[in-house]
């Protein structure tokens, strides 16, 4: 339970970055609602590396290379899953961009995002 604890304060602080680069996207440079998701979801996953495997999954000891390209295989369905998730809520369901952000990344970083780290990238 601790693990999870910490992988899930991993997962708000690299949201949090996420976010900030959202809406300064969004709001201040008037980006395309998907390319600002597409480029918050970068920072927030860089930063939720660095926190996963010196922190909350205390993975230092394997080799950081192969870490990489396991996060990446991660991230690209976590990128896939978050952007179809907010596509659809806003699109669809027309909800406004910032709250389909916010459902798309808690219902992910609950499930998804744990459970993958835990069993293959910081394994």
């Amino acid at each position: 339970m601790r693990t999870y604890i910490k992988a899930q304060a991993a997962s708000i602080v690299g949201s949090i970055a996420d976010f900030a680069v959202s809406l300064l996207l969004v709001q201040v440079f008037h980006c395309w609602y998907i390319l600002a998701n597409i480029s918050g979801n970068i920072c927030g996953a860089v930063v939720q590396f660095i926190l996963s495997r010196n922190w909350a999954f205390s993975a230092t000891k394997q080799n950081v290379s192969y870490q990489v390209i396991k996060y990446l295989l991660f991230w690209a369905g976590n990128i896939l899953l978050q952007t179809g998730f907010v596509y659809l809520l806003k699109d669809y369901f027309k909800l406004p961009y910032m709250l389909s952000k916010i459902i798309a990344s808690i219902s992910i970083g609950l499930t998804y995002n744990y459970f993958v780290q835990k069993k293959f990238v910081f394994s």
